[in-house]
């Protein structure tokens, strides 16, 4: 049996991995440069509050991808396991991937909170009809 919905669920996964690798990409460059020093016995934030901007904006969304997605990743695999995972949640859930993708990259590089905020309800809209209809099967 195949199961067409873990294809975006995979996707997903990949890319976060890829923001994984573009945080530590830029991170560990930014550390070095600026000779920054972790205490572990201070708080986290401070260290954070040294690296640039631009730089955290990468670790910011590689954390946002462990919210929100994992409430795709139950629904999505929920979907798999009923046999509803093709036509219409196919098509939902890989375009709240492309939002997240779209997500990521408007967090990563130019961060306007307007931008990101919009693509954000978007794939939350979308994430939503996912778990509805999700629901009307299960209830």
């Amino acid at each position: 049996m195949t199961y067409p919905i873990l294809a975006p669920v995979v996707a997903l996964v990949l890319w976060t991995f890829v923001m994984w690798a573009w945080l530590y990409a830029t991170r560990i460059p930014a550390i070095v440069a600026l000779k920054i020093v972790y205490d572990p016995k201070r708080p986290a934030s401070e260290f954070n509050d040294l690296i640039p901007p631009r730089v955290r904006w990468k670790a910011d969304n590689y954390n946002h991808l462990m919210e929100q997605p994992t409430l795709f990743y139950a629904t999505a695999l929920a979907l798999a396991i009923l046999g509803q995972g093709a036509g219409l949640n196919l098509w939902l859930a890989w375009a709240y991937v492309a939002l997240r993708v779209v997500h990521s990259l408007a967090q990563a590089t130019a961060n306007v909170i307007v931008v990101r905020f919009s693509i954000f309800m978007a794939g939350s809209v979308v994430l939503l009809a996912l778990a509805v209809r999700a629901a009307i099967v299960v209830f």
